[in-house]
Formats: C-alpha cells, structure tokens, sequence
C-alpha cells in the first residue's frame, strides 16, 4: 500500500542562483539566474480546475516521464525546451517566453467538441464541424481549435486563429509556426499511440519563445493529463453500436467526482478521497504509463522523495 508520505505533494528548495518560484495546478517550476527552469512535476492531482487534497502515488513520475520521453521522441520535428532529466520527478530546460494560447488539436468529436457539437454547434474556435456526426466519430481532418486563458480566474477560452490575429496575441508568422508544429506533433503522436495499440484522440501543445527567439514546445506533450486517448481495438465495433469508447485518460477521475456531486462549482465540496480510493488512482496512472509507452513502470525510490529531488538537482546544477 502506497503511503500518503511517499508522495510529494509541494516543494520548497533553495537552489543556487534560485531567481523565483511559479507554482500552478501540479507543477511548481524554478528559475536558475533566468537561465534555466527546473520543473518538479508534483502528485498533486487536479480536475475541474481544483487541486484535490491529497496526492496521488508516482503520479508525478509518470507525467514528468511521458512528457520527457516524447519531447526526445519528437525532437527531430520540432525543437523543445527539455536540456535534462536530472531526477525521475524533475525536468530541466530552457527559460522561455510562453505564448498566451493553448494549441488544442483533435481528431475526433469527443470531450468539449462533443458537448458543443451535442448542443447544436458546428463552428468552434472558427473551424466547422460537419453535420451527421455523432460523439467520438473521427473528423475527415484534424482541426485545430485553440484556447487561451481567461483574463480573470484560471480556466481556458475557446479562441479562434481570426481572433488571436486580430487581438495581437500572437503574430501572423509565430502563429504560423505554432500551427505547422501542433499538425507535426500531432502526427507523431498518433503513429506512437497506434503502434500501442491506442488512438490519439485530442491533445493540446504549449510553445515558448527562448531568448534568442526560437519557437519551442514547452510543458508536458502527450500525458494521460493533456490527452484523450481510446483503445484502438474495438474503437470501431462500439462507435457502430453507439456505446462509450474505452478511455486512457483522467477522465476516470472527472466520472468519479462527478457521480460523487462535484464538478468544482461553487459552493460544492470535494468528496472524500479514501487511502483505497487513491490507491486505484495511482494504479489506473501506472496502467496508463505501461500502454502509452509500451513498456513496465519501474517505480522510484519514494523512502524520502523530496530529498532524493533535492540531491538530484543539487547534483545537476553543480
């Protein structure tokens, strides 16, 4: 049985040259003399923009190795900020400028395009969908539908390519090359999952600028966290017999919260999450790793996880 103490759920090191600290939903990032940011990917768990109270085992582990394994798997592509993996929960990189959208991409009608789609819509971000589809359907092409965060609170905007143009937030040609690179990665990506026998569903990518200007991929790329990801076998025969799809996602997480009254609204209070309860949390991510990357999960020394991340960095940045 996992213990809660095994998991790292916030951090507060002291690196040298530390400039600042950002801490956001799951992840808490360094910066080292605006050169480098030290990212620790944490256990914290969030959905419905609200971070759960307690942490999930490996959990961290798992994204931060996902991500870091197909930033190398796709850099041939297209450039990332990724220079180093000093410790199973950390990754290292270059400082950069972060575009203020979101670069959705989706192959199939599911999640937030379903739900647009089921009440009446067929034009999001400015991209339309075609009539006679029904949820989970794959769309004749990709569309790219990009969000951005909302001026006030946390929570991402719908956006279309006219209206980030239009309101200066990323130039024409940047703007260009976010798209080129999302349509790149997303191939990628779905020749990975099929060779796992999964489909790449949606996704979003972030970019950045580095110092010198040069677009990179930031943040994480193809987790269970930022994806949607079906079982390839039988995807057809359930769509054909209008049943739910088998998801690799946290959706699971979403399913649970909301049959149990939360859906992060107002005046609603997260439901209890037992040791048992976590437990299969941290299961069902060890599942997830093992079929996105086709291979076993080796769990990481958890005996005293904040100093093993402490003397890993330490060791890096020396």
């Amino acid at each position: 049985m996992a213990n809660q103490n095994n998991t790292i759920t916030e951090s507060n090191f002291n690196f040298p040259n530390q400039k600042s600290v950002y801490k956001g939903k799951v992840r808490e990032v360094y910066n080292i003399n605006d050169q480098e940011l030290v990212m620790i990917a944490t256990d914290r768990l969030s959905a419905f923009d609200v971070v759960m109270p307690k942490g999930i085992p490996y959990k961290g582990q798992i994204l931060n190795q996902i991500a870091t394994s197909m930033m190398k798997a796709t850099e041939d592509l297209v450039p990332n900020w990724l220079t180093a993996t000093p410790d199973p929960n950390v990754a290292v990189g270059h400082l950069c400028e972060p575009f203020k959208v979101e670069m959705v991409i989706r192959g199939y009608l599911s999640g937030h395009a379903a739900r647009e789609y089921k009440a009446g819509k067929r034009m999001l971000c400015g991209v339309s969908m075609p009539d006679g589809m029904k949820e989970n359907d794959k769309f004749p092409e990709p569309i790219i539908t990009p969000a951005t965060k909302a001026e006030q609170g946390d929570h991402d905007e719908d956006i279309s390519r006219e209206d980030i143009l239009a309101r200066g937030i990323v130039s024409e040609a940047d703007y260009l090359v976010l798209e080129d690179y999302t349509r790149k990665l997303f191939q990628r990506g779905t020749e990975i999952a099929a060779s796992r026998g999964l489909i790449l569903v949606d996704t979003k990518y972030e970019f950045g600028k580095t110092k010198d200007g040069k677009i990179v991929l930031i943040d994480e790329i193809h987790t269970p966290d930022s994806s949607r990801y079906f079982y390839a076998d039988g995807y057809q025969e359930r769509q054909d017999n209008n049943e739910p799809q088998k998801q690799l996602s946290k959706e699971f997480v979403r399913q649970w919260l909301i049959s149990n009254n939360f859906q992060g609204l107002e005046g609603q209070t997260v439901p209890h999450m037992t040791d048992a309860y976590i437990e299969t949390v941290s299961e069902r991510y060890i599942e997830l790793y093992e079929n996105i990357m086709g291979e076993p999960f080796e769990k990481a020394d958890v005996s005293d996880i904040q100093n093993r991340i402490e003397k890993n960095v330490l060791n890096y940045l020396n």
